[in-house]
């Protein structure tokens, strides 16, 4: 029972971070900018030493076709960003940024959602410390793109607290995820073998072709100093996760 109460716990954390929407209103436009973009690269960082310290690790231990489903899960998250437009943008909308319809980034954030609770099933029938490191890692990333969803509804012209009400319920479609991400790796164990490289490919292709290209969009030293101490603090974070395993 361990592992599914750890999994439930955390896609319920992951579930109630779609309601940060609403603290965006007490911060200045300007600051969360800034806090955006330290979130961005530490977000960055976490999912980058996800990747190469905890799943790539476990993957190639277990053995089986780890890189083919690295490339998997590259392909994979590319074709639904591409054809489902999903975007993980992290920039508040504007007239100069706009994002996509409110109700194409319902179902995408559903789908997205999903999905995550899959990978974090799995990832806690392998072990505790992999599914805390990889639940973690998708918090810190859920952070900036559920406010940046927030701003996507908002623009769409829904309300306030339509917005926060139709981003939460989306949010908890991982519980279905996870429900049959558990399903299947208890049924065999092919699944763990295929999961969690997978999410390592997810993980370098969100971080590596959306996160770093937003921080990118900074040009001042100062600005580009901040986002490497982010980048470092999501990756030592990730190594101190790696002394429980």
């Amino acid at each position: 029972m361990g592992p599914i109460i750890y999994a439930l716990l955390s896609v319920l954390v992951i579930s109630l971070i779609s309601l940060v929407g609403i603290f965006t209103f007490l911060i200045s436009r300007k600051r969360m900018g800034s806090i955006l973009m330290f979130l961005v690269s530490f977000s960055a960082g976490s999912l980058f030493a996800s990747a190469f310290l905890h799943l790539l690790p476990e993957a190639f231990s277990n053995g089986g076709l780890v890189g083919i489903y690295v490339l998997a899960g590259i392909s994979f998250f590319f074709v639904l960003e591409k054809f489902v437009q999903w975007r993980h943008c992290h920039i508040p909308t504007s007239k100069e940024h706009p994002h996509p319809f409110a109700y194409m980034n319902l179902v995408g954030d559903t789908l997205h959602n999903m999905i995550d609770g899959m990978i974090i099933g799995g990832a806690y029938l392998v072990s505790i410390p992999l599914g805390l490191s990889t639940s973690l890692a998708i918090i810190f990333h859920e952070i900036p793109q559920e406010i940046g969803d927030f701003g996507v509804l908002l623009h769409g012209g829904f309300k306030r607290g339509k917005a926060l009400a139709m981003n939460f319920l989306t949010a908890l479609s991982a519980f279905i995820g996870v429900g049959i991400g558990l399903a299947l790796g208890s049924m065999t164990k092919n699944f763990n073998l295929f999961i969690v490289p997978f999410t390592a490919g997810g993980f370098i292709y969100i971080a590596g072709s959306d996160l770093i290209p937003e921080l990118h969009k900074e040009s001042k030293l100062s600005r580009g100093i901040l986002q490497l101490f982010g980048i470092l603090l999501g990756i030592g974070l990730m190594a101190l996760f790696g002394l429980m395993e």
